[in-house]
């Protein structure tokens, strides 16, 4: 559905899409073809017109483990996929901030890197009471231009934000609703999440989305302040010495 890449599972029920990122083996790690299937999905998503709501998940243990690292070792040595890549970052990010479809996040495991920014730019989000957020950019060497340091000031305290981000530690599920990054911790992140789609049909589907966008005008004017910014500097920190010594460890640890 949607002509998207086969990392990405779009399935309807009813007017709900039920969107699964399709990575089981690797844990939904993003590679150059999840990456570029979620830049392609937003605008999708938003031009289907019988679509009300969405539900977005992982298939397998996790929501997504984060960058695979043959790809990020991949992005520090070719300029082609690195532009790529950084210009479906901005795609992401603004596709989702200016989806039509209320986007229900239900985080089945850990939802780590970009993993992390989907559950943030989500409009409502289920985090299974095992699943943890997890922002590890400043980890590895890098700038998160699509990540948590973008959107988490709205959703929590300043200071919070800047503890995790520069850190990069692990966010638990209880923690991470504590601090305003996931409404709700429970059993069944998948049903939890598809009960409140369904809900959200029940109403009047012009309020819905127009009530969407006034919220989420307010994402947008911030996320576009920094962007452009964020954009360059994961650019430049792509091309890194301390990038490609932390990336080269991990690929030479994984073979």
């Amino acid at each position: 559905m949607y002509d998207l890449p086969d990392e990405i599972d779009v399935r309807s029920d009813g007017p709900v899409r039920i969107i699964t990122l399709n990575r089981p083996d690797a844990l939904n790690a993003v590679d150059d073809n999840l990456h570029t299937g979620l830049a392609r999905l937003w605008p999708r998503l938003s031009e289907d017109r019988d679509a009300r709501v969405a539900v977005l998940t992982g298939a397998g243990k996790a929501f997504s483990a984060g960058g695979d690292f043959t790809y990020l070792e991949e992005l520090s040595r070719d300029s082609d996929l690195r532009a790529k890549t950084i210009a479906h970052g901005r795609d992401i990010v603004l596709g989702m901030a200016r989806c039509r479809v209320p986007v229900i996040a239900a985080v089945n495991g850990p939802a780590v890197g970009l993993g992390c920014s989907l559950v943030a730019l989500s409009d409502v989000a289920y985090i299974a009471e095992t699943g943890y957020l997890k922002d590890p950019h400043v980890q590895v060497g890098l700038v998160a231009a699509d990540g948590g340091p973008l959107t988490w000031p709205l959703h929590t305290s300043l200071l919070l934000a800047k503890e995790y981000a520069l850190t990069g530690a692990k966010i638990p599920a209880q923690r991470a609703w504590e601090m305003g990054l996931v409404n709700h911790v429970v059993a069944d992140p998948l049903a939890e999440a598809t009960a409140c789609a369904k809900r959200i049909l029940e109403l009047p589907r012009l309020a819905v989305e127009s009530t969407k966008r006034l919220l989420n005008l307010q994402l947008e004017r911030a996320v576009l302040a920094t962007l452009d910014y964020a954009t360059t500097a994961e650019d430049l920190t792509f091309q890194s010495e301390d990038f490609r010594a932390v990336i080269g460890k991990l690929t030479a640890g994984k073979g």
